[in-house]
């Protein structure tokens, strides 16, 4: 919820919106749960994990300065082929639109001619930092010609070498962030986490199990709804809707006896119950909706609308 009262706040603040963005699978929701210090957004192995941008507000004191770093973690950059990944694809460029610095996250495997990447970063007015994650898999020497490379193609303001997943050089890079934002007075209450509801990060919990116990078409052709939330005194009840596209992914979904299912039950209840750290309710149900990535209508009931 945005502060109504933010005109009262002094003008001795820093404030603003840091993108994250870069292709599938280059450590972006990890490094954002590391700067935020909470895990927002889900993390699989699996590319395009992430369907939405998700700010993650990080509130604090930089040298006597008190600031609001809101980060925005987005999906990874691809080349549609569904109305869903155009969607995906308009949270990116939203988030560039708004951005006070852009944090360009590439891995030390990419090549940096010819990223698809680049012409996208020409949408962004704001300072642009090149992240060079994944530097645990390779020698300094490595690095520094990658950084080489890297500066070749990138107008960028820094290059910061680190590794996301080990926590390397992130105190650097959020140094080189906080102060490259601008005196502003908090765009949200100070007390916030996030832009998201819980049903949300409910959703996202679920959907995340999927990612990581089955294989092939199963995780991209599912969508997550809660259709009902209820937090009690002792408990918070959830009902969740799994949707898939075919009649067959519903099958191997559910699996053998409900087996498959019941798995997903126990591991997501366990991290929402880590998560909102009270105990849940979990219910799930599996509906077949026909070709839903290409349904303008079913992506905007889903949460896939340009004002996400």
């Amino acid at each position: 919820m945005e502060n109504s009262s933010a005109t009262d706040q002094p003008v001795n603040f820093r404030a603003g919106f840091v993108s994250i963005i870069g292709k599938p699978n280059v450590g972006k929701s990890t490094l954002m749960n590391v700067l935020v210090g909470e895990r927002l957004s889900i993390i699989t192995s699996k590319a395009q994990t992430t369907r939405h941008r998700i700010m993650g507000i990080l509130n604090g004191e930089h040298q006597g300065t008190p600031f609001q770093l809101i980060y925005s973690d987005t999906p990874g950059v691809v080349k549609p082929a569904y109305k869903l990944h155009e969607s995906m694809m308009t949270f990116v460029k939203g988030s560039l639109e708004d951005a006070d610095v852009v944090l360009f996250v590439t891995e030390m495997g990419e090549k940096a001619a010819d990223h698809e990447v680049l012409p996208l970063l020409k949408r962004a007015d704001a300072p642009i930092l090149l992240v060079l994650n994944k530097i645990d898999l390779s020698n300094e020497e490595e690095v520094k010609l990658k950084m080489e490379e890297w500066r070749q193609v990138v107008d960028a303001a820094e290059i910061i070498p680190i590794s996301a997943l080990h926590s390397a050089n992130i105190q650097s890079l959020f140094e080189v962030v906080v102060t490259r934002l601008p005196m502003h007075p908090p765009y949200f209450d100070t007390e916030e986490l996030t832009d998201k509801p819980e049903r949300f990060f409910a959703s996202e919990i679920i959907r995340e199990k999927i990612f990581l116990n089955y294989r092939q078409e199963i995780p991209y052709s599912s969508e997550v709804v809660i259709t009902e939330f209820k937090e009690r005194d002792d408990m918070i009840v959830i009902r969740a809707e799994i949707i898939v596209e075919r009649p067959t992914q519903k099958g191997i979904l559910i699996g053998e006896k409900g087996s498959m299912l019941k798995k997903v039950g126990v591991q997501a209840r366990k991290d929402l119950e880590a998560f909102f750290d009270k105990k849940v309710f979990l219910e799930q149900y599996v509906r077949v909706e026909p070709d839903w990535r290409s349904k303008e209508n079913k992506l905007r009931q889903y949460g896939y609308n340009n004002n996400d």
